[in-house]
C-alpha cells in the first residue's frame, strides 16, 4: 500500500484522541497495518478454484469450500463499495462546505483513506483471482446534505452509517466461511477497524450514541444471527448478517452488471 497519505513528523507519534476529536490518519493505519503483509502471505499459498465469472448478469464472488478466495472477494466487493462512497463524498457539496480544520471533515478524510487502503489491499492480495472493478449506483444518496435528505434519499452521514453498519455485520457473518485460521484472525482485526468507523459515524450523528441495539445486543431485541434464537438476556455481542442478507442491501447501491452473487458461500 502506498504511504503517500500518511502524515509525517510529530503527528505520526501522537496517540489516538477520543471519538469527538479529530482522528489522525496514522492511528487508523496502526489498527490494520500488520494485516496487509500477513494476509498476502496466506493468499500466496492458496490454489484458486473460485468461479468469479458473471452469472446471469451478476458478479459471482466464488466458492468457499476449498479456499478463501470466495469470501475474500466478497470482502473486496464491499470494500470497493465503501471506498467508492467516500471518494464521491469528497466531491459533494456537503463535504466541500466543511471547514478544513473541523473534526468532522478530518474524520471523513480518515475513513476515506482507510477504505481506499482496504480496497487496494484486497485487490493486490487477490491479484488475478480478484473480481472485476464494480460500478456503484448512489442515486439514492444526496451528497449535498448531512442528514435527512428529501425524496426518499439518504444524507451523507445516513449513508455512511448504513455502509459501516453493513460492513461490520458482513464481516461478522462471513467468519464461518473462512478456511484459514490465520485469515480468520486477520478478518477479526479488520472488522474491529470497521466497527470503529461505525461508532465514529454514529457519534457524529448523535454524541455518545456510538452503539445501538440494532448492531449490538444490548437488550433482548432479536437474535445475534438472523434466524437464530432470541436470547433471554442481553449478550453484548455484535449482530451479524449472512452474505445473502448483505448483498440484498449492497446490490441496491450497485449498477446492473456489478450486482453480486454469493450463492457459492455456503
Amino acid at each position: 500500500m502506498s504511504d503517500t497519505t500518511r502524515p509525517t513528523g510529530p503527528e505520526r507519534l501522537s496517540p489516538a484522541p477520543p471519538l469527538y476529536a479529530p482522528i489522525k490518519r496514522r492511528s487508523f493505519f496502526l489498527y490494520a497495518g500488520a494485516t496487509a503483509g500477513a494476509t498476502a502471505l496466506v493468499l500466496a499459498g492458496c490454489d484458486d478454484d473460485s468461479d468469479t465469472t458473471p452469472n446471469s448478469g451478476l458478479v459471482n464472488v466464488g466458492i468457499s469450500s476449498a479456499n478463501d478466495f470466495g469470501v475474500l472477494n466478497y470482502a473486496y466487493a464491499l470494500e470497493q463499495l465503501e471506498a467508492a462512497f467516500y471518494t464521491q463524498l469528497k466531491d459533494g457539496d456537503y463535504y466541500k462546505s466543511l471547514a478544513a480544520s473541523s473534526a468532522e471533515k478530518q474524520i471523513l478524510d480518515d475513513l476515506h483513506y482507510h477504505e481506499v487502503a482496504h480496497r487496494d489491499f484486497f485487490r493486490a492480495a487477490l491479484s488475478s483471482n480478484a473480481i472485476k472493478n464494480l460500478e456503484p449506483d448512489f442515486a439514492t444518496i444526496d451528497f449535498g446534505v448531512r442528514t435527512g435528505a428529501t425524496g426518499g434519499k439518504l444524507g451523507v452521514l445516513d449513508a455512511a452509517k448504513a455502509f459501516e453498519d453493513l460492513g461490520v455485520a458482513a464481516y461478522n457473518g462471513a467468519g464461518r466461511y473462512i478456511q484459514s485460521p490465520l485469515n480468520l484472525v486477520l478478518a477479526g482485526k479488520i472488522v474491529s477497524v470497521e466497527a470503529r468507523h461505525a461508532s465514529l459515524i454514529r457519534d457524529l450523528l448523535a454524541e455518545a450514541t456510538f452503539v445501538g441495539d440494532d448492531v449490538v445486543q444490548v437488550t433482548t431485541g432479536g437474535p445475534i444471527v438472523a434466524g437464530g434464537p432470541v436470547s433471554a438476556t442481553p449478550t453484548g455481542l455484535e449482530r451479524s448478517k449472512s452474505p445473502t442478507e448483505v448483498v440484498a442491501i449492497a446490490n441496491t447501491f450497485l449498477k446492473a452488471g456489478s450486482k453480486l452473487d454469493v450463492s457459492g458461500l455456503v
